[in-house]
C-alpha cells in the first residue's frame, strides 16, 4: 500500500513536470532516455538478475517493439498507446519463443543464442521495404498532444508511467513464488528441480515478461526520434547498457537496476552534452570493471556492507 502511494505521488510529480512550460525542452528529451534505461534495466534483471540467465539479445526485443509501433502507425494509424501495447505483446511473444528454443541451454550457450536472434531479426528488417529496409524511414508525428505543450513532453510523461509500471511488475515478481523460484534456479537449477520447482515454466514466464517490458521500452522510440533505421535500433550497445545498469546498482533487489539506470543514464546525458557522445560506451565499460572488481554486488552491496560495519 505504501509503495502504491509513492508511485502515485511520483506519477503526479512527472505530470506536473511535463506540463510546466518554463523548463528547457532538452530536460524532457534526456529524461525520456533515462526512463527508458530504467525500464530496460528492470526488464533485463527479471531474467538475468533473478534467474542468472544473461540475455544479450536486448536489441532484438527493443526493435520488435519499435517496428511493431511503426507498422501499426503506418498501416492503421493506430493511437500511440495501441502502438505501445502492440509492441509489448509481440516482444513478449518473441520472449516466449526464444525461451522455448534456448532456455534448455545454460551459461554462455544461452547468451550466444540470444545474440543470434539479434542478427536474424536485423537481417529480416534490412530486407523489409515496408518499414524502410536498411535505409530506414522518416515518420511524421500525429498532431494529438493530449494536454501537453510539445510531443517531447508527452513522450516523457508516457515513459514515466511505463517506468513506474515496469518497476512495480519487477517488485511483484521478486516477492512472488515466481521470484523465489527464479532465485532458486540461479543458485542451483538441479536443486530447484529436485525441490519441485517448475524451472522451465518459471523461466519461460520470466523470459516473456522481460521481453514484453523491453518491447514496451522500444515502442515509443520511432515517435521520439521521428525516424527509424536498423543500424541504430539493433545496436548491441543496448545489451551492454542493460547488463551494466543492474550490475552497477545490484541485481539482488528490484531497486538495484533502478539505481544503476538513473546513475548511468544521467551520467551519459551529462557527458553527451559536455564532452562527447562517443564516450558513452567507454563510461559503461569503466564503471563495469570498477564495480565487478571493487563491488561485485553493486551499490546495494556497498550500502549493505556500510550498514553492517556501522553497527
Amino acid at each position: 500500500m505504501k509503495y502504491a502511494t509513492y508511485c502515485l505521488l511520483l506519477m503526479l510529480g512527472f505530470l506536473g513536470l511535463s506540463v510546466m512550460g518554463s523548463i528547457n525542452e532538452y530536460v524532457f528529451f534526456a529524461g525520456f532516455v533515462i526512463l527508458q534505461f530504467v525500464i530496460l534495466a528492470t526488464a533485463w534483471n527479471i531474467l538475468g538478475g533473478y534467474a542468472g540467465y544473461v540475455n544479450f539479445g536486448v536489441p532484438a526485443f527493443i526493435a520488435v517493439g519499435a517496428y511493431t509501433a511503426v507498422v501499426l502507425f503506418k498501416s492503421i494509424s493506430a493511437p500511440f498507446l495501441v502502438q505501445i501495447l502492440g509492441g509489448g505483446i509481440l516482444a513478449g511473444a518473441l520472449g516466449l519463443g526464444v525461451g522455448l528454443l534456448t532456455l534448455k541451454l545454460r551459461g554462455i550457450f544461452f547468451s550466444i543464442a540470444t545474440v543470434a536472434v539479434v542478427f536474424i531479426l536485423e537481417t529480416v528488417v534490412n530486407n523489409w521495404r515496408y518499414v524502410g529496409g536498411a535505409t530506414g524511414m522518416q515518420l511524421t508525428r500525429p498532431p494529438d498532444l493530449w494536454f501537453f505543450d510539445s510531443y517531447t513532453r508527452m513522450l516523457f510523461f508516457v515513459m514515466a508511467v511505463l517506468a513506474i509500471l515496469s518497476v512495480s511488475i519487477a517488485r511483484y515478481v521478486q516477492d512472488s513464488f515466481l521470484g523465489r523460484g527464479l532465485r532458486a534456479v540461479r543458485d542451483s537449477e538441479e536443486a530447484a528441480e529436485c525441490s519441485g520447482v517448475p524451472t522451465l515454466k518459471i523461466k519461460l514466464i520470466a523470459c516473456t515478461i522481460s521481453g514484453a517490458l523491453m518491447g514496451v521500452a522500444g515502442s515509443p522510440m520511432p515517435m521520439y526520434l521521428s525516424y527509424i533505421e536498423p543500424a541504430s535500433t539493433f545496436n548491441l550497445s543496448y545489451s551492454i547498457y542493460a547488463l551494466g545498469m543492474p550490475i552497477i546498482g545490484g541485481t539482488s533487489h528490484w531497486i538495484g537496476p533502478v539505481i544503476g539506470a538513473l546513475l548511468l543514464a544521467t551520467l551519459q546525458q551529462i557527458v553527451t552534452v559536455t564532452v562527447s557522445n562517443e564516450l558513452n560506451v567507454l563510461i559503461v565499460g569503466v564503471l563495469l570493471v570498477l564495480f565487478v572488481v571493487i563491488a561485485p554486488e553493486g551499490i546495494l552491496g556497498l550500502i549493505k556492507k556500510w550498514k553492517q560495519s556501522s553497527k
